[in-house]
């Protein structure tokens, strides 16, 4: 694997900054602690440790979408990118490279927030695999649109777009309320983009749904995952020829 020498650097590069570690996967417990306590003084079920856990999991994938959107555009504005073009990788050796230590940290937060989760009276009634690879497909989804906005933009652009997205993720994936109270033309959006869909798949599969009940739904972030990778290697390469 050509890209493998530098997907080690890059991770090294992200440990050597545990601050941003430490933020990414500590702010989603906090949420998760916090609406936890909020349902238990309402009597909300939508607030219980089974409903929360899709949301803040996805949620905290959105800062890692952000971090790896600004990591990748003040690398490609840096003298170490312009010698690794030099070298026989290509675009999208670069993109993988750049994603694959976001993974890894992906891995884990979903490992302690699913712990954080169970101490709270998280209840799984269907697939606990199935939840994993619909959190995991998801990571990768928001780390390939991280891909597509630093290859593009520069970082402080790259900041604020990853700040926008945030924000949707946020509102229009449902997180802390269900779309269909939102309704109308918002709910619409909210579900032509993948965010939504993934945490419903979760949430219904902890709630017993099948790997064929929520299919759908995979294919609406698979589908997105597609794109925005051939999209930041496509771009990518676009700008390195510039």
């Amino acid at each position: 694997m050509r890209f493998a020498a530098l997907a080690s650097r890059n991770l090294k590069e992200t440990v050597r900054e545990p601050l941003s570690v430490v933020f990414e996967i500590g702010l989603p417990l906090i949420f998760m602690l916090m609406f936890w306590a909020l349902g238990k003084n309402l009597g909300e079920d939508m607030f219980t440790a089974t409903m929360q856990l899709p949301a803040v999991v996805i949620f905290g994938f959105s800062f890692l979408m952000s971090i790896s959107a600004i990591t990748l555009a003040r690398d490609r504005q840096s003298a170490l990118f312009l010698r690794l073009l030099t070298t026989p990788l290509k675009s999208g050796d670069f993109i993988a490279a750049y994603s694959l230590p976001y993974v890894l940290i992906a891995i884990f937060q979903i490992a302690v927030c699913f712990a954080m989760a169970a101490l709270l009276g998280l209840e799984i009634i269907g697939n606990i695999g199935i939840v994993f690879l619909i959190f995991i497909l998801m990571a990768v989804c928001l780390i390939g649109l991280g891909m597509f906005i630093g290859s593009i933009f520069t970082e402080n652009q790259a900041n604020i777009a990853g700040s926008a997205v945030i924000v949707f993720v946020a509102i229009l994936g449902g997180c802390w309320m269900p779309l269909k109270f939102v309704g109308g033309v918002f709910e619409s959006i909210g579900y032509a983009l993948p965010f939504a869909h993934a945490i419903d798949a979760a949430r219904n599969v902890l709630n017993g749904s099948t790997l064929g009940d929520v299919s759908i739904d995979l294919l609406w972030v698979i589908g997105y995952t597609a794109v925005f990778f051939i999209l930041g290697a496509v771009c990518l390469g676009w700008k390195t020829k510039e």
